[in-house]
């Protein structure tokens, strides 16, 4: 049984881009307090009426297919991961089928936040390994832009996220040992409230200790969206930044070396990390704590920002592209996010 292989990878970013001076119109803030904390300089935001999260990811996926040598009458299973879906329901993946005119295939909608695009990947090598499809779209598209909150009560959320999307085909591998290697899925919800968009939501509060809501007893249950939760802010994501900081370090760097521990292979044999780029300072602790050298390392968090399910593909798109990927290289992916989910894969290229 071969492995699946990415064929075709591509990546796409708004062309509005604000920096952190661009922000200052909006919050108290400063680049210098942004980046400090975040490392992030600029971030591109989609186009209010005309981009939406599955415009992007098609954009993204016709570059994909075009390098893998596919066109969307071939491919035979699309799996689309965000956090920040066109509708509440449905989800991106039939919305890109259609968009792309394809005939009328599968579509999965994968919602792991963060870490989405890991989970997709290792959802489309499982089809590619039992033979039940042969080109696999994998896309994980996020336009954040519109439901944040531009305010300086919103800005230790806000400064860190941006627009975009990145793609890869999936095809069988053409020779033993190419492709993805073995992919590593874990999760802990103990603590997801600390990094969740509550509202709009089925809870009708009960998870959300951090804003509670002001409602008659009655109302408990009924409530969608409410005048008191856009009032109190409650329609916005919540982060506790340091908590998420503490898990993360951790869980990344032990996704990475169980990736190369069930292969048997060290961080020495790694040629290229792509982590989640989430925050630089989170990147920087694992590439510390795993002793790897800069060039083994590819970080764009400063020019695209938080770009959740997207970042992975970006980043990966983008390494290949500065031919920091090259044929045979050892690449592993790592991920972390809100559930809280983390992932690893572990590719020969």
């Amino acid at each position: 049984m071969l492995n699946s292989k990415i064929a075709g990878i591509g990546f796409y970013v708004p062309k509005n881009t604000y920096t952190n001076e661009d922000l200052k119109k909006y919050m108290d803030t400063s680049d210098e307090w942004i980046q400090e904390r975040t490392g992030i300089q600029e971030r591109h935001y989609a186009d209010r009426l005309t981009e939406t999260t599955t415009t992007m990811g098609v954009e993204a996926a016709k570059i994909a297919m075009e390098r893998a040598g596919t066109t969307p009458d071939e491919i035979d299973f699309i799996v689309f991961a965000t956090l920040s879906p066109d509708y509440y329901f449905p989800g991106c993946g039939v919305l890109l089928q259609r968009e792309l005119k394809m005939k009328e295939i599968g579509a999965l909608d994968v919602r792991n936040q963060c870490s989405g695009f890991v989970y997709a990947l290792s959802v489309a090598d499982q089809f590619i390994k039992t033979g039940m499809y042969k080109n696999i779209l994998v896309v994980g598209s996020e336009k954040h832009s519109f439901g944040l909150d531009f305010s300086t009560r919103g800005r230790n959320v806000t400064v860190i996220f941006g627009d975009g999307a990145g793609a890869v085909v999936l095809q069988p591998a053409t020779r033993e040992g190419q492709g993805i290697l073995s992919t590593h899925l874990h999760s802990d919800g103990s603590s997801a409230e600390i990094l969740a968009m509550y509202n709009p939501g089925t809870h009708a509060n009960h998870w959300s200790p951090q804003f509670p809501a002001k409602f008659d007893e009655a109302e408990i249950g009924q409530m969608f969206m409410s005048h008191a939760m856009i009032d109190e802010a409650q329609n916005f994501p919540y982060m506790d930044g340091p908590a998420v900081f503490k898990k993360a370090i951790v869980k990344l760097p032990e996704a990475v070396e169980e990736s190369l521990k069930q292969n048997g292979l060290t961080t020495a044999d790694l040629n290229m990390l792509i982590p989640h780029q989430a925050n630089l300072r989170i990147a920087q602790f694992v590439q510390q704590k795993l002793h790897l050298r800069d060039d083994q390392v590819h970080n764009n968090i400063q020019r695209y920002g938080n770009t959740t399910a997207a970042s992975v593909p970006i980043a990966l798109c983008e390494a290949w592209e500065m031919g920091k990927i090259k044929e045979g290289d050892l690449v592993c992916l790592a991920a972390f996010g809100s559930g809280f989910t983390w992932a690893s894969a572990l590719i020969r290229w």
